[in-house]
């Protein structure tokens, strides 16, 4: 089923990372994977069509298995019909993620985020922030009309991942402030984590002792200002937390940051690292897989064809991550060093995954994906990860 050298490589790769999954599970991840990759697209018609020319098999034939690979049980064919429960590959992959990253690493930030795929789904994901770049690393997909509330998705999601990441890790997790809420800042906190979640300028907060409340839009007045403290913020709802606040020249508002962190052990600078989210989903569509123009309209399938999508993102971000430090290397900047402030990066690590794989092929050189030397880091990336060597 899997002829193409290149293509068994990386599914003999795929199989060290996900061996919870079945031979043929493997073998669909990888091949869509791998073929979304090569085509940049996650269109059904352009993977079976390009696996199928380098494999010698009829388009027809590859493109009924890769349907059959996210769809449910019960619309496959044979006596042995499963279904793909995506939530099994989330630890997984986020274990994967960990073993790539330098030795010394033991900070990472977390992304909650929610996306609109046309007027199909929503998308609330949990994605990794690298480099510039980000991995979705759990994820639920729902309908765009369907009511109810998001807390259930929310909370199995940090479920499913904390026991995948070292307790001796710092984690730190962001969310714009469309998400935020007090459960949610709990939920962040009984994970062991660290929440970094971004407030509207709207309530007040008080500092302890004192009783005065005071508007939340008057923390920072003006552009080039900074504050951080431990208060109480909101007199509804009452939250015992440190609230940072930053208001840079240039922007129109500041940032208000409430985090479980002490003031002495944070900073919200660290907030920007959650701008690399935008990266994420313009690497799912316009600049990677094209996941906007996505034809399924059932949501579980949804989710199953996701898992490749993150595959592949997974692949090329590290993938280019490592180039990226092998060319500091060439240039003779110690990667032992981080850079103050790092070098402005021209391609993103997920396109420098794209250009290094085809370089790679042509030049037929094997599959591989090597644990990162040092992280390669966009300036907030330094500040937040000091010691990467």
């Amino acid at each position: 089923m899997l002829s193409n050298k290149h293509l068994l490589d990386w599914s003999c790769i795929v199989s060290q990372q996900m061996n919870h999954l079945s031979l043929p599970q493997v073998a669909g991840l990888a091949t869509w994977s791998f073929g979304m990759v090569m085509t940049k697209s996650s269109s059904l018609t352009q993977v079976s069509n390009f696996i199928a020319k380098i494999n010698g098999e009829k388009a027809n034939t590859v493109r009924q298995r890769l349907k059959e690979w996210y769809q449910e049980a019960s619309a496959k064919t044979g006596n042995k019909r499963c279904s793909l429960d995506v939530s099994s590959c989330f630890a997984p992959l986020m274990r994967w993620v960990i073993s790539l990253l330098p030795r010394k690493i033991e900070q990472i930030a977390l992304a909650l985020d929610a996306t609109s795929i046309s007027d199909k789904f929503v998308v609330l994901s949990l994605n990794i922030m690298l480099a510039g770049c980000g991995i979705p690393m759990a994820w639920c997909v729902v309908k765009a009309s369907e009511p109810g509330s998001w807390k259930p998705h929310w909370q199995k999601l940090i479920e499913q991942l904390q026991d995948a990441i070292p307790s001796r890790f710092e984690v730190i997790v962001t969310a714009d402030r469309g998400l935020y809420a007090p459960w949610l800042y709990q939920l962040i906190v009984q994970a062991r984590w660290h929440p970094f979640l971004r407030i509207n300028h709207q309530g007040t907060y008080r500092i302890p002792p004192n009783q005065r409340w005071r508007p939340l839009a008057e923390v920072v007045r003006t552009p080039g200002q900074l504050w951080s403290g431990r208060v109480v913020c909101f007199q509804t709802n009452p939250l015992p937390c440190t609230l940072l606040a930053r208001w840079d020249i240039g922007y129109k508002d500041p940032w208000l940051i409430l985090t479980d962190l002490a003031p002495s052990q944070a900073d919200p600078l660290w907030y920007g690292l959650r701008s690399s989210t935008e990266c994420v989903y313009r690497d799912l569509k316009s600049d990677g897989w094209q996941w906007h123009h996505t034809r399924l309209l059932d949501p579980n399938r949804a989710e199953r064809l996701l898992l490749a999508i993150a595959v592949a993102t997974l692949w090329m971000v590290m993938l280019g991550g490592d180039a990226e430090n092998q060319l500091l290397s060439s240039q003779h900047i110690p990667c032992s060093q981080p850079l103050h402030p790092p070098p402005l990066r021209q391609v993103s690590c997920f396109l420098q995954g794209l250009l290094t794989l085809i370089a790679n092929l042509v030049n037929d050189i094997p599959i591989r994906l090597h644990r990162w030397s040092s992280f390669p880091s966009t300036p907030v990336d330094a500040f937040y990860y000091p010691n990467s060597s």
